[in-house]
């Protein structure tokens, strides 16, 4: 690279235009040699830098087998031009026609610079190449229930059986009467003010409502005020939809709680919402009332919606209690969010569902975007909404997980104390979830880059975590365990964890 000029984003810029699935940190593990590239990359790199493949492997070969292209150089200097002056075609890698001809290639959108989803990114790309090479990987990743045992109730399963042959066809865009009416009445459990049937819009999970009602939202250039650390598909909605994702900080001396301060001094007259994950995902926390009040009291002073994801209202430990925020907001508008993923252990299921409450006047243009998007879609999964109703009512099996003495509890018990025990470890309790978010000394580790951190971890003990940059926190000193896995394979994973620890430095 240094031989022909080029940065490691110049090789990037060069995959994307040929189709090549390769980013920095893969090519910072190859420099490193830390990862050997998959046949087809290893193809792609010998050609963008005219070299012999055997030679990149490490083998006694001369280093240049064909005269190096400059077509790579000149491909990146296009980048920077407008769209209209760019060539449609890719003169490197080029892709040519039965005839010769170069075939017109195709890009991903300039819309996806700015996004980030590093739960599913470059490290766990990295593990799957592990798998394939028959290596076992420990996922911690991704909070998905079911591979670590938690069954779904069987009354659920049961229900969605017997109604298979009545949920063939398309159901109403907002989804069944029977879910909505049972989201409704929970929502009145919640004492979520000012809620009707027509409030009320199910979607293949949350994810999908979250990128709906952002897209129905914004224009280009307003601003969302988004948590950092945050679930990060917020962040990628509000950049995807045209809008500026502001991260406001929570403060990890404080319970992981928000710092209002910090939230009020990044409010700009193109602000328009807020959005709050509570309980939150990354760091379990739980905001008591008092916090709510004054993020409410924000959001009335500068007269902002306010959108809340609750997915996990319904794994609260310690006897404590979840309150909706828009309980206490009953003259804004408010979004809540909510589902069945987690309490109910049927993540593939894909049901979640968003409830409109408050001050529906002030939005009423915004609600017309919002049903234009839900009837575009058609309509969410209908064998899952089926089972909205019986989910919500009658015994919560979940609450069996987070009392003392259930799995989630008492997991979360064992990961707290065992990861404090780690020198150079630090971490607050979560309070809710099955997420727990430690601290790393990185002066003693020398931390700089928590992709890195992530990669080393993985290759030499086979762990898989998420960094606390792919949750859009900005220090490299931070990342996420989900603890869903029994204590016996919880203790095998910090053990291996304290003694990567003892000997690693960046």
């Amino acid at each position: 690279m240094d031989a022909r000029h080029l940065k490691q984003i110049d090789i990037v810029h060069a995959a994307e235009r040929a189709g090549v699935k390769l980013g920095k940190s893969h090519i910072s593990q190859y420099v490193g040699g830390k990862t050997i590239p998959r046949t087809e990359t290893l193809r792609f790199l010998a050609d963008t830098l005219g070299v012999d493949e055997e030679w990149l492997l490490g083998h006694d070969t001369p280093e240049t087998s064909h005269p190096q292209p400059p077509a790579i150089l000149a491909e990146t200097a296009q980048s920077d031009r407008p769209q209209s002056q760019r060539n449609t075609t890719s003169n490197h890698p080029t892709i040519l026609t039965e005839e010769g001809i170069p075939m017109r290639q195709f890009h991903k959108s300039t819309k996806l610079d700015n996004v980030l989803y590093d739960v599913r990114g470059p490290v766990v790309d990295e593990a799957a190449r592990m798998e394939e090479a028959g290596m076992h990987v420990l996922k911690l990743n991704i909070g998905n229930p079911a591979p670590f045992g938690f069954r779904t109730p069987d009354e659920v399963v049961y229900d969605m059986g017997r109604q298979l042959t009545d949920t063939e066809g398309y159901s109403a865009s907002k989804g069944l009467f029977s879910a909505r009416k049972a989201i409704m009445q929970y929502a009145q459990l919640k004492n979520i003010p000012n809620v009707g049937i027509e409030d009320i819009y199910t979607g293949n999970g949350v994810s999908e409502l979250i990128n709906l009602s952002m897209s129905a939202l914004l224009d280009n250039g307003d601003e969302v005020l988004v948590p950092s650390p945050d679930y990060p598909l917020w962040t990628a909605c509000v950049n995807l939809a045209g809008g500026t994702a502001v991260h406001y900080t929570c403060d990890e001396k404080s319970e992981w709680y928000p710092d209002i301060d910090d939230m009020r001094a990044k409010i700009t007259d193109r602000t328009v919402a807020i959005v709050l994950i509570n309980p939150n995902n990354p760091t379990g926390a739980l905001y008591p009332p008092e916090v709510l009040q004054q993020i409410v009291d924000l959001a009335r002073e500068h007269q902002l919606m306010i959108f809340s994801d609750e997915i996990y209202d319904r794994l609260v430990m310690d006897g404590l209690k979840h309150v909706s925020i828009a309980s206490m907001a009953p003259d804004l508008f408010c979004v809540t969010f909510s589902g069945l993923s987690k309490s109910h252990m049927i993540a593939g299921y894909r049901i979640g569902w968003m409830v409109l409450s408050g001050n529906k006047r002030v939005a009423k243009d915004y609600i017309e975007g919002l049903n234009m998007l839900t009837n575009m879609r058609i309509c969410s999964n209908v064998p899952a909404q089926s089972i909205v109703q019986t989910a919500l009512g009658g015994h919560q099996s979940v609450n069996d997980y987070i009392v003392p003495g259930g799995r989630i509890h008492d997991q979360r018990d064992y990961i707290y104390e065992a990861l404090n025990a780690i020198d150079g470890v630090t971490a607050v309790k979560p309070k809710a979830a099955f997420y727990i978010f430690p601290k790393l000394d990185v002066k003693k580790f020398n931390i700089t880059d928590d992709e890195q951190f992530a990669l080393d971890l993985l290759h030499d003990k086979r762990i898989l975590i998420t960094r606390g940059g792919g949750f859009n926190w900005q220090e490299p000193d931070h990342f996420r365990i989900v603890y869903l896995p029994r204590i016996e394979v919880l203790k095998d994973a910090v053990d291996k964890l304290a003694d990567f620890l003892s000997y690693y430095h960046q």
